[in-house]
């Protein structure tokens, strides 16, 4: 009785270990996602427009599945990149900013377009609104975009402080559109007589004729300043964040698909950015009461 025990337990067993041995045979393990976002500056259509190729290109180039998903607002991008939801984020200089901040200095700008080193934003009227100037804009009820954005507030506001300008004192009404795209609508239908965004969008909008400059058009651009990156967290692996950055800064015109991405992201090429040339941006967002 003991043996029939013992060989029927040892049977058992073998047939147990035997039926794991061909479950696991059949599982195929799941392989790592690499998250990709961005700060929503126009609709989540149109970033995945942008940056779906961009996506599939990071794929070959990681060996990794690699996916692109829009958040739904500013502080949404920041968060997801602190609290390490995402590996890699396009963030505007103040929300790099931001990032940094918030998570005790361990957001890493890796690349940034080479239009970023010296980006500016514009300032937008109805061409009969008699608005010509800054100051003309006193009294006036008026737009800027995210109230986290760089090139729609952060700078534009700057400027206006600099110029001796405080929006909220000046201004009849001072609202926030969200997206540069919706800044440039709230202009074109009269809701306020002028509004600042980001001068690569507004050039976009031009080029593609989706305004009439005859009836919009810029009065006012501001000076350079630092902005847009791609950042990490200081927590991904030295090799992964070397590698991300390689393919970047390997984006080249002269093939059909750096071409493609860097005409999508509004890029001549990108190229290497540091820590350093957000702290312009950090002074300015802390004068202006932003941080």
């Amino acid at each position: 009785m003991r043996f029939q025990l013992s060989y029927s337990l040892s049977r058992g067993l073998r047939t147990v270990a035997l039926g794991l041995v061909a479950a696991f045979s059949t599982v195929t393990f799941a392989q790592p996602v690499f998250k990709v976002t961005t700060i929503p500056e126009e609709a989540a259509t149109e970033q995945v427009r942008k940056f779906t190729p961009l996506a599939t290109y990071l794929e070959k180039q990681l060996g990794v599945k690699v996916e692109f998903t829009p958040v739904s607002d500013y502080p949404a991008a920041v968060e997801a990149l602190v609290n390490k939801r995402v590996d890699l984020v396009w963030f505007g200089g103040f929300t790099h900013v931001q990032a940094s901040l918030r998570s005790g200095g361990k957001i890493i700008p890796i690349a940034q377009r080479e239009e970023d080193t010296r980006f500016q934003s514009v300032f937008i009227a109805k061409t009969d609104s008699g608005i010509k100037t800054l100051a003309d804009m006193k009294g006036k009820d008026i737009s800027f975009g995210s109230q986290s954005s760089t090139s729609g507030h952060l700078m534009p506001r700057s400027f206006l402080l600099e110029a001796k300008i405080d929006p909220e004192k000046d201004f009849k009404r001072v609202a926030y559109s969200g997206a540069h795209d919706a800044t440039i609508a709230s202009v074109v239908s009269g809701r306020v007589a002028a509004a600042a965004l980001d001068m690569t969008v507004w050039k976009k909008f031009v080029d593609e004729k989706k305004v009439d400059t005859a009836a919009v058009n810029v009065f006012y651009t501001t000076p350079p300043y630092f902005n847009y990156n791609w950042s990490v967290h200081a927590d991904m692996p030295a090799a992964m964040r070397e590698k991300i950055t390689k393919a970047l800064l390997d984006l080249n015109s002269n093939n059909p698909e750096g071409k493609e991405i860097l005409q999508l992201n509004r890029a001549t090429r990108y190229v290497p950015t540091k820590p350093e040339n957000y702290k312009g941006l950090e002074s300015a967002a802390k004068s202006a009461g932003l941080l």
